[in-house]
């Protein structure tokens, strides 16, 4: 099948954005390298929009939360990605987290069977002539960085992202271990709870900071971590009670055997359906395995744990696109190419989708010869993309995840506790108004005609 545009990378940016130009009668050509020979030292398997790190899209509250009124906007605009991650969510409390496995076999079966989808396993080395996009996300091949670095004129910057190890299920202590919910929030207890003690704490604490890493590569030298994916020995390094105020935050949880919040906790969270595999939530690191299975066996309740997965990091590149892409996300210097993902610097699974998504319907009305108007400010989109399109100063440019701070800030006097539930209704608001056609204007013609 010839194509009309050719999108580069099959991750969740790259398949959304397939999606939405395929639905749209866009002939599609879609080029992944996994399959082809080539891998990567993240991805497992060869399987669309794979999950490499969390097996969590976030927060599905769409009242008070950024990310879930992201979510919800997704879901009106019918995105993929969104339905089948709630085909395949797994118990997380108000968040929405998937059977990773499941969720990427059902996004690669619907990309594959879709009549104006060419799937082509390739590695893509240069920008292509045509209408594309790319979407290789955090782990783009060399030869094609090169090319990107060439048609940009810079560099492109590199921070690290973290993979949390899992565990288990049936290798967790449960007499010392509790289910819970995060931090004591809602109705649900699908979080897996190990207390400890002040003294293990800062023995762990300890062991964290002295345990044996892997060695950085000399081109992974200088390169800065993304706060919101960061090793927990980097977190140990900032201060004592740093991770007491993180990932290991005991607020709220009462050890059923004390009645007592501990002094710390980890907590684990349902990796798939089977509730087999659990992640240990914010346990990103770049400690060599066997220094984490010794390590982490310290925590009560994991002294038996066995590892389905250890932690570990990889390489993430994008580009400045505040200042080298358009309101619609075409490469000033060369618009028939656009860019889709975390290439752009967006940070976090639904923010890649998101981007996918809007890729793919810009690049779909430029072929039909429109002109879409961007979402709105207002609206999570419109603010996400505002963020990597327009609103960062491109020298300080860093990956972000949708968060109110995007959005444009609510007007007047306002409660703070009241204020998240604003965003989240002006936000839908705008996104109704967005997606209205506006009405025909009356036909004067025969009015006038009849008058004459």
């Amino acid at each position: 099948m010839t194509h009309d545009i050719h999108i580069i990378g099959g991750g969740l940016a790259g398949s959304e954005a397939a999606w939405q130009l395929a639905e749209a009668g866009v002939r599609v050509r879609l080029s992944e390298m996994r399959g082809s020979g080539d891998g990567t030292a993240a991805h497992k398997t060869d399987g669309l929009a794979e999950l490499v790190c969390s097996n969590s899209f976030r927060s599905d509250d769409a009242t008070s939360n950024a990310v879930g009124l992201l979510h919800q906007e997704l879901r009106t605009l019918g995105s993929l990605i969104m339905r089948q991650a709630d085909l395949h969510r797994v118990p997380a409390g108000s968040a929405l987290a998937v059977d990773r496995d499941l969720f990427s076999e059902s996004v690669t079966t619907a990309i594959a069977s879709h009549p104006n989808i060419t799937l082509v396993r390739e590695r893509v080395d240069a920008l292509p002539d045509g209408p594309a996009i790319i979407a290789t996300g955090p782990l783009t091949a060399p030869s094609l960085a090169t090319g990107i670095a060439e048609a940009t004129g810079r560099e492109a910057l590199a921070f690290f992202d973290a993979l949390a190890p899992i565990v288990h299920r049936e290798t967790i202590d449960m007499e010392v271990a509790w289910f819970a919910s995060r931090w004591d929030k809602g109705d649900t207890k699908d979080y897996i709870n190990c207390p400890m003690t002040k003294e293990e704490y800062l023995a762990f604490h300890a062991g964290l900071i002295a345990g044996e890493k892997s060695e950085f590569r000399e081109w992974e030298k200088d390169t800065p971590y993304f706060d919101g994916c960061m090793p927990i020995e980097v977190m140990a390094e900032r201060g004592v009670d740093t991770l007491r105020y993180g990932p290991m935050k005991p607020v709220g949880l009462d050890d059923p055997r004390t009645g007592r919040w501990p002094h710390a906790v980890v907590q684990l969270r349902q990796d798939n359906a089977q509730g087999t595999l659990w992640n240990i939530v914010g346990f990103q690191t770049k400690l060599k395995h066997a220094e984490q299975v010794r390590l982490f066996r310290t925590i009560p309740g994991l002294q038996n744990a066995e590892f389905a997965r250890l932690g570990g990091l990889h390489r993430n590149t994008f580009i400045r696109s505040p200042e080298l892409l358009d309101g619609t996300l075409r490469l000033k210097s060369r618009p028939n190419v656009r860019f889709a993902g975390q290439i752009t610097g967006c940070e976090g699974y639904i923010e890649s989708a998101s981007i996918g998504l809007l890729a793919g319907r810009f690049a779909a009305a430029e072929l039909r010869g429109e002109t879409m108007t961007p979402p709105p400010v207002e609206t999570a989109l419109g603010a996400l993309l505002n963020h990597i399109t327009g609103a960062a100063v491109a020298e300080t440019y860093q990956p972000m995840n949708v968060n109110f701070g995007l959005f444009p800030p609510i007007e007047g006097r306002t409660k703070k506790a009241d204020r998240k539930r604003m965003y989240t209704d002006r936000g839908r608001a705008a996104l109704a108004d967005w997606i209205t056609p506006p009405a025909e204007p009356a036909d004067t013609r025969s009015a006038v005609s009849q008058t004459v």
